[in-house]
């Protein structure tokens, strides 16, 4: 064999071992996903360990991925885990092409490591193994059909036609059955029936319906500006769910434990039996930076927690409500909090007029006012849970936030953005203020140098809502900044001093850069 030959066949070797590679894990993962469809209790290889990237990955890369693709972060996620997945198979199938051995040790690897994530996840059990060692087993197994029996040889002549031939088809039935067993176990992971169960679904009305947002809470002039009413379509998702509980509604029930006189289970046909509340409140993710957009108001339609608390009993020595997900994520937050009168806590069912969408918390979730989402909003609800403080720590607590979060004063500038261009003349300027369970009571502007200047308020339709404002500019020529902040009813200013999201909320003035011609 000439040295140009043997040159060809080594490339030839390895290009087959990297494709063998991508193959055997791609229908060894679309295996696992099959398993996990057949027996949705399982969890399947993929979302097993992206779950555990998500419980383990430290704080300041949460807040970047947060900060950087914004309600997009788990896709960012996904398509990262996917393309390390990919070159990680490309790399152990080359090996493999050489030194078959150590290949399927790569292999088994990705078992090994799929199997302890999904055994160590929230919710995990020693069954949650199954699907990613059945796709170790299947990788393994078809890496060793691609390659043939050896490929070390250098007298093996691989690029004669009918091995090539060979490997082609086998490729390709390959590749068509990891598409069909991937394709058969999203689809039966993705609960259609309980997509069909949601659609059929009619909300009754509240005992006492609210009445329409009146014209004046907003700026109805400027269309630019925020919509008081947040549509669901737009409203902000953060949480660390990869993939959207879809939940049976015929199945679910909503407990409430712990530190109870008695112990209640209702299904969702008891809450919507009931006298059902309206409430118009603004949520806040704790993520959000000094002027983000990671904040919606809505109209929820739901049941007082006070009057489960009630029918339950909390015990004296109970000082925390837990909210438990479906998917075993948790939150908390004092129960002092529900005992101002404000407080209107929900278990809400329904948002801006229909069932919660999946991605909100179908089929109930808490709703706060107050209170950064993180101790309270807890969506996918399945049980509330009485404790103590110091007995428990809702998930975010030991990565560093803080254990009790009010949502504080702050303000935001949305017209017009910043790095914008104006024209000369009068112009308006335009945002929200929050100051929730105490209301925003004055909103003032700096332009330049100049001397602070009060904001026209609109008027407040709830002190759990953000509240608009506009201000009348009359615009010279140039380069300006422009800094915006709030009061509250009790005389409270809003901090000047900037401090990131952690431990407990971002604080600061909105400032931004505008430019006149």
């Amino acid at each position: 064999m000439t040295k140009r030959t043997a040159l060809d066949t080594k490339r030839t070797r390895l290009s087959r071992g990297a494709v063998s590679g991508v193959l055997a894990v791609a229908t060894g993962l679309a295996a696992g996903e099959l398993v996990s469809g057949l027996n949705r209790s399982l969890t399947s290889p993929v979302l097993g360990v992206g779950n555990r990237v998500v419980d383990l990955v430290p704080v300041p890369v949460k807040d970047f991925a947060i900060s950087t693709f914004g309600t997009h972060d788990k896709q960012a996620l996904l398509i990262g885990l996917a393309v390390t997945i990919a070159v990680l198979a490309v790399v152990f199938g080359m090996i493999a092409a050489r030194r078959i051995l150590i290949g399927l040790g790569g292999m088994g690897l990705f078992g090994v490591v799929g199997a302890v994530a999904a055994v160590t996840g929230r919710t995990g059990t020693a069954s949650d193994a199954i699907p990613s060692v059945v796709a170790a087993v299947i990788a393994m197994g078809l890496l060793v059909l691609l390659l043939g029996r050896r490929q070390s040889s250098t007298t093996d002549n691989i690029a004669v036609d009918p091995a090539r031939r060979r490997f082609l088809v086998l490729s390709g039935g390959v590749a068509v059955a990891a598409v069909v067993m991937g394709s058969v176990g999203r689809a039966l992971q993705s609960s259609a029936g309980a997509v069909a169960r949601r659609a059929l679904l009619k909300l009754p009305s509240a005992k006492r319906p609210l009445a329409a947002i009146p014209v004046a809470a907003g700026v109805p002039a400027l269309a630019t500006v925020t919509p008081f009413i947040t549509p669901n379509k737009d409203f902000y998702r953060i949480d660390t769910a990869l993939v959207v509980p879809r939940v049976d509604v015929d199945s679910w029930k909503l407990r409430i434990t712990g530190m109870v006189d008695h112990e209640r289970t209702y299904t969702y046909d008891d809450l919507l039996a009931r006298d059902l509340v309206e409430r118009d409140i603004t949520l806040t993710c704790v993520s959000n930076e000094v002027g983000g957009q990671l904040m919606g108001t809505a109209r929820w339609l739901g049941v007082p927690l006070s009057e489960l608390l009630e029918e339950a009993g909390v015990k004296s020595g109970a000082t925390q409500v837990v909210g438990r997900s479906v998917d075993g994520w948790t939150s908390g937050f004092p129960t002092a909090v529900l005992a101002a009168a404000s407080r209107d806590a929900i278990v809400a069912v329904g948002m801006n007029g229909e069932p919660l969408p999946f991605a909100h918390g179908f089929p109930a979730r808490l709703v706060v006012p107050g209170l950064y989402g993180y101790v309270s909003a807890t969506k996918w609800l399945e049980r509330i849970e009485l404790k103590t403080l110091e007995e428990f720590d809702a998930y975010w607590v030991p990565r560093g936030y803080s254990k009790q979060a009010p949502i504080k004063l702050a303000s935001r500038i949305d017209v017009p953005r910043g790095l914008a261009t104006v024209p000369a003349g009068k112009t308006a300027i335009a945002g929200i203020a929050w100051a929730q369970t105490t209301g925003v009571a004055k909103v003032e502007l700096k332009i330049d140098d100049g001397p602070w200047q009060e904001a026209t308020l609109a008027s407040e339709h709830s002190i759990d809502t953000w509240r608009q404002w506009t201000f009348e500019w009359d615009a010279p020529v140039g380069r300006h900044d422009i800094i915006v902040r709030a009061t509250d009813r009790k005389g409270r200013l809003q901090t000047e001093k900037r401090h990131a999201p952690l431990p407990n909320g971002a604080t600061g003035w909105h400032q931004i850069l505008v430019f006149v011609k």
